[in-house]
């Protein structure tokens, strides 16, 4: 399993958001697509289509014209990595028969293995909800970056 591109630019796009959140860091700039773009390096058409998404879905608010620009719709504590994911790719499934309303799968009438997926989707889904925007917007320190590169 997993996350498109598109899911993570916008993981990439609301800890860049998280971080604007609150700051007088923009002194006199808007946050905006454009800004976004060039602060993390998704292309701008990319950065666009996200913010949409992403405001569609409730989790940026956007406001047009002079004053205008974006801003986080919550507190960066009340999102979660599976907020941001859903927004993008829509209800997390690690098969199609967990989806509502989906019966795709030539197999689900019989399927013996079915139930044991939602037990599997449950626990994916909480380990993506315990994950805040908060937590992603820090930067990680030097120890950790470390500690990371010797995982790899």
């Amino acid at each position: 399993m997993r996350l498109s591109s598109l899911a993570d630019y916008a993981v990439v796009l609301m800890s860049a958001a998280s971080r604007h959140c609150g700051a007088a860091r923009l002194a006199g700039s808007k946050l905006n697509a454009s800004t976004l773009s060039q602060e993390t390096g998704v292309p701008l058409p990319t950065a666009q289509k996200l913010v949409s998404r992403l405001s569609a879905a409730g989790l940026l608010e956007s406001t047009r014209g002079i004053g205008g620009g974006i801003r986080l719709a919550r507190p960066p504590s009340s999102i979660s990595l599976a907020d941001i994911v859903e927004a993008v790719e829509g209800p997390l499934a690690i098969t199609s028969c967990l989806v509502e309303g989906s019966h795709d799968c030539k197999l689900e009438d019989g399927c013996t293995v079915k139930p044991h997926w939602g037990v599997l989707n449950q626990t994916i889904r909480k380990a993506l909800e315990d994950v805040s925007l908060a937590s992603l917007a820090q930067m990680p320190v030097a120890e950790e970056i470390k500690t990371m590169e010797q995982a790899l």
